[in-house]
Parts: structure tokens; sequence; C-alpha cells
């Protein structure tokens, strides 16, 4: 008779999330959480264990990952099997004396990320990495490494090279409005490390909470978050954040995309920018400003930045992530100036300063305008892709609204509220070759469904015929 406990439904048992999986490793990934379930009495001895089909269809992995888990494991001694009896649980390990280690602390919590393989990924915030001008940036990373003395390459000021925060005032005074000099300036790794800099800033304050746009970035909620604020959801409508809601959620922070929302797309109206300017000066700690893809404006003038307003209350970050790449890591941060120098520390403290060469090679890029002109270059062959998408989606749902399509890298479609269900939407999509996001993944108040597509990093033939498949699922789920 067989004496094997009963078989854990599905993946539940591991705590696992699929989205959380890494690029690499996977075998190692899979065994230490088997064998952590093992050691933490979710597998008791005897207890069988899902089949290995049946846990690599849970997880998104292949079968082989699994079964070469399942192998260390018997190897181990802590599983084995035989024919028809399927992978039992053999023993259960000694504990240790003494407390035992906390696992190690781990990031932000990411955005579901399907495994599409073959197919179009419209995931909002890609740029067109084709696009980065390895050529030029070849020849200007030489002439820095040929004109820069040895001593410049050790240990640098952990405010940025000089020279990036010089090349950086002007540009950002003429493109931005920014009021600020070089000395205003700390060169970040992506806005990513000014959040975390500027949330645990607040925090040492005394702020345990923090506004944010609903529905608005969950990557940047879940960073904020991470750090120990809790994000309030505050309502966008169609002329940005209400400020009464803003004033009446009790925040005395927010986090913001004024100059073009995400993910609506929306225009923070100039009557909420005064409000909100009164708001800020009044009742508000810091106001974090996220300039997150001001190069990309294509049928309406840029809207100055809110800093300028209020640069004793606003801290504006931007970066490079969609003019050039996410991987150079490059960003900036105009902050208050009282909090410049508790963030130098930080900053310091944090990295010893973000890396010189890529800082001289923007720098030169900016003075001789070449940035300027990459992004005029790659400004044009975003507004065609933007252009065939909207073409396409304009020919497949005509009477779907798209919105935020003036700027950005991505627009967004709304749908009746109650017609649908966008995450089983897009989980469609999906077996469909089309990956996106639905709305409801950026949203904790209640709101009408919808889809936010990317379109940078793809042709406009592609995009076309994504908007036509896209078009059949929703016209089929919406009759």
């Amino acid at each position: 008779m067989d004496q094997a406990g009963p078989t854990p439904r599905g993946a539940d048992f591991l705590l696992l999330d699929p989205a959380t999986a890494p690029a690499r490793g996977l075998t190692d990934w899979l065994a230490t959480a088997l064998r952590s379930a093992i050691d933490d009495g979710l597998l008791a001895p005897g207890s069988r264990i899902p089949a290995t089909r049946v846990l690599a269809t849970e997880l998104g992995v292949s079968r082989g990952v699994v079964v070469e888990a399942y192998r260390r494991l018997s190897g181990e001694g802590l599983v084995g099997g035989r024919t028809g009896g399927g992978t039992t649980v053999l023993i259960q390990p000694a504990r240790a004396e003494g407390p035992r280690p906390q696992p190690a602390r781990q990031g932000p919590p990411r955005l579901p990320r399907p495994r599409l393989g073959t197919g179009i990924d419209l995931s909002p915030g890609v740029p067109d990495l084709s696009a980065f001008p390895r050529g030029l940036w070849l020849r200007t990373e030489r002439a820095v490494l040929t004109e820069t003395p040895p001593e410049q390459l050790g240990y640098g000021d952990p405010r940025g090279h000089p020279r990036l925060r010089t090349a950086l005032a002007p540009w950002l005074a003429r493109t931005r409005g920014l009021r600020a000099g070089p000395d205003d300036i700390i060169v970040v790794s992506g806005v990513a490390q000014a959040m975390a800099l500027l949330a645990q800033q607040l925090c040492r304050d005394g702020v345990d909470s923090i506004a944010v746009e609903d529905p608005g970035s969950r990557g940047a909620v879940n960073e904020l978050g991470f750090w120990g604020l809790r994000p309030v959801p505050v309502p966008v409508d169609d002329d940005g954040i209400r400020v009464d809601a803003l004033a009446a959620s009790g925040a005395r922070a927010a986090f913001l995309t004024p100059a073009h929302q995400f993910p609506t797309g929306v225009v923070l109206a100039p009557h909420r920018r005064r409000e909100l300017l009164a708001w800020a000066m009044m009742d508000a700690e810091l106001v974090i400003e996220d300039d997150y893809d001001a190069e990309y404006r294509y049928d309406r003038a840029p809207v100055p930045a809110l800093h300028a307003a209020a640069p004793e209350r606003i801290a504006y970050a931007g970066s490079t992530s969609k003019s050039l790449a996410p991987a150079l890591r490059l960003g900036w941060l105009v902050a208050p100036p009282q909090r410049y120098e508790d963030l130098v520390a930080a900053k310091h403290a944090s990295d010893l300063g973000s890396p010189t060469v890529p800082q001289l090679v923007l720098a030169r890029l900016l003075e001789s305008g070449e940035y300027d002109r990459h992004v005029r270059l790659v400004r044009t062959r975003h507004r065609a892709r933007r252009d065939a998408l909207l073409s396409g989606l304009s020919e497949a749902l005509p009477a779907v609204t798209v919105k935020g399509v003036a700027a950005g890298l991505h627009l967004l479609i709304t749908l009746p509220d109650g017609s649908v269900d966008d995450v089983a939407l897009a989980e469609e999509l999906q077996e469909a070759s089309v990956l996106v996001h639905p709305l409801s993944w950026h949203r904790r108040l209640p709101g009408p469904p919808g889809l936010v597509l990317g379109y940078a990093a793809h042709s406009p033939d592609s995009l076309r015929a994504a908007a036509a498949t896209i078009g059949q699922v929703v016209t089929s789920r919406l009759s």
C-alpha cells in the first residue's frame, strides 16, 4: 500500500513568483526553493512532490530545469522515487543549533513579465535599444580615454564629475526650464537611485507615506515601498492628479510625472499646476518629479518642469534610459538646497560615486551637440512608429479611445467600464503572441479597464500587425 503523503497542488507550496525567476541559474533557484520547503516542513517526509511536467508548466520553465533540480535533491538524499510512485521526500534535514540565518532582503518586486517566446513585446518603458549610437559612443569614449589624466580614474566626486554637471546645467535650463547650476546637480545611477536616496531621507525625517498617481507607475510604487514609504494612491483624471484628493490624503510627500503622466499620458493642466505648487509650499515636505521621457514630444510643445516654480520643495530627476539606454545607468537629481548635502553623503555611502568614463562621454556629447542630434533622430523614428501603431489601431478598433499619443514611448487604450477584465484580455493577447500591460497592473483604485502599449522598440510593419491582432482579440471580447 502506498504510504506517501498527498501531492502538493501545483507550485503553490514553494511560494515562488515565476516573475522573479532569474534569467540564468534557474536550476539553482528551483533547487534552493525545494530544499527550503523541505527544511521548513512544508514538505514532510513521505510527501509526494509534483511531477516534473506539472511543476515546469506551473513555473513557466523547461522540464529539464525541474528534472535537474530533482536530481540534485536526490543526490543529497532528500528525495527519491520509484516507477509509478512519483518523487517523495525521504528525510527532514537536521536543523543546526542556534538561530537560523535570515534570508537576504530581496529587491523591489517587479511587474509580472510572462515569457513570450516568439512574438512582439509591447511592454511600455522599453526604448529602441537598436538606436543606441554605438559608433558615436565608441569614438567619444576613445577621445575621453586619450585625454583623461590617470588621476581622474580614481574615486571621483560623489556629486558626479564636474565636467558633466557643468554640461548638464545649461542643457536642463534650455530643454526643461530648470534654474540649476553645476553645484545643484547630483549624478545618479538612473531615476531609481534618485528615488531610493530621497525615500530613505524622507523616512529619516519621519515621513512614512507618499502620495502616488493612480493609475501610475507600478514600478515606482514598488521602489518607494521597498525603501519604507507607504504609497497612498491619488486619482488622476484628464487634467492630471487631483490636488483636492492629494490634500485630503494627508500625505506630506508626492511622487509625480506631471509633464507626461504614466500611463495615461495626460499633462498636468495649468490650474492643477497652480494648485499643486500651492499645496507643495504649504503642506508638503517634498515632491519628487520624474521627467522620465522628456525628450519625446511630437504634437505639442515641451511642458516646463515643475521644479523651477518651487525648487525648495521639488526634487527633479531624469536620466538617459529612454534617450540612450538603461544599461548606462546615468541620471541626474536636482534636489532642494536644504537636502543637497545629506543626499551627497548618502550617494557616497551607497556607491562611492558614479562611473567616471561614461560621465565624461555624456559630457562631450552634450558639449558638442551630438546628444541633441541623436535625440532628434530617434524622435523622428519614434514618431513614425507611433503613427503606424495609431493607424493600425484606428483601422482595427475605430470605436476605442486611445490616449497619451502626443508624447512619450507608449499609448493607452481605454475600454468601457465593466466591459472586460483587462488582465484576462492581456493573457489572451499573450497567447496570440502580443505582450501588453493591462491598465489594472498600474492601478489600485477602481477604474475602467485598458491596455498600455509601448511602441519604441518595433518597426512600423510589426506594429501594424500587432494592432490587427489586438483589434481581433479586443473585438471578440467586447462582442
